[in-house]
């Protein structure tokens, strides 16, 4: 489901996430009826001591140009496409589509730290920059879906006063392996997009 420029929409999004010899590759697509495809983002990269190690991000939006994040490993720094800011790479840096993956790959090491209360700081880069964002573990709770009642993790990012950077929540199902059963991205105009978990394969 999904609230775009004013509009609401409903549709469907197939994440494909893929992992093997060191590297990764995350790609979710969202369609919505009447429209097509409405957002794309693709997050590519290796696995190192941190984890997930982006190289690059691409996204596209509706009616957007597609953008891309560069995670120059030679250069040690982090550039974009949509503006001359850059930062220095130390190591442990996500970008908008790794970062749910990098907290799967989290909780699923240390299960016994996602405590209410508890916080997950990582830094991570955007369209145009990157900032220090900041999960907090909201608390438990017993979400509907397709695959049946699942208790999920709830995580929220909340961007800091006066941003403009997105609101994402997070609903992890330990039961599922710990894949997310929900995500909700919620801009300050209203428009959001939301994503509940129907399947998964294998």
């Amino acid at each position: 489901k999904a609230l775009q420029r004013g509009i609401p929409l409903s549709g469907e999004s197939t994440l494909i996430w893929q992992v093997g010899e060191n590297k990764y590759l995350v790609n979710n697509e969202i369609r919505a009826s009447f429209f097509g495809k409405i957002q794309e983002s693709s997050s590519e990269g290796q696995i190192d001591e941190f984890g997930l190690a982006p190289l690059q991000l691409t996204e596209k939006r509706f009616r957007k140009e597609s953008t891309q994040t560069r995670f120059e490993r030679d250069t040690l720094r982090i550039s974009f496409s949509e503006s001359s800011q850059t930062y220095p790479l130390s190591g442990g840096e996500q970008d908008r589509t790794s970062i749910i993956w990098q907290l799967i790959a989290q909780a699923r090491s240390n299960p016994g730290k996602f405590t209410p209360g508890s916080n997950w700081t990582f830094f991570v880069a955007g369209r145009r920059d990157a900032d220090t964002w900041t999960f907090k573990v909201s608390g438990n709770e017993v979400l509907d879906s397709r695959l049946g009642k699942q208790p999920c993790i709830h995580l929220i990012r909340l961007p800091p006063p006066d941003s403009q950077e997105q609101q994402l929540d997070i609903w992890l199902a330990p039961n599922l392996d710990w894949f997310p059963l929900r995500l909700r991205f919620a801009d300050n105009d209203g428009d959001f997009v939301e994503q509940t978990l129907e399947k998964i394969e294998k």
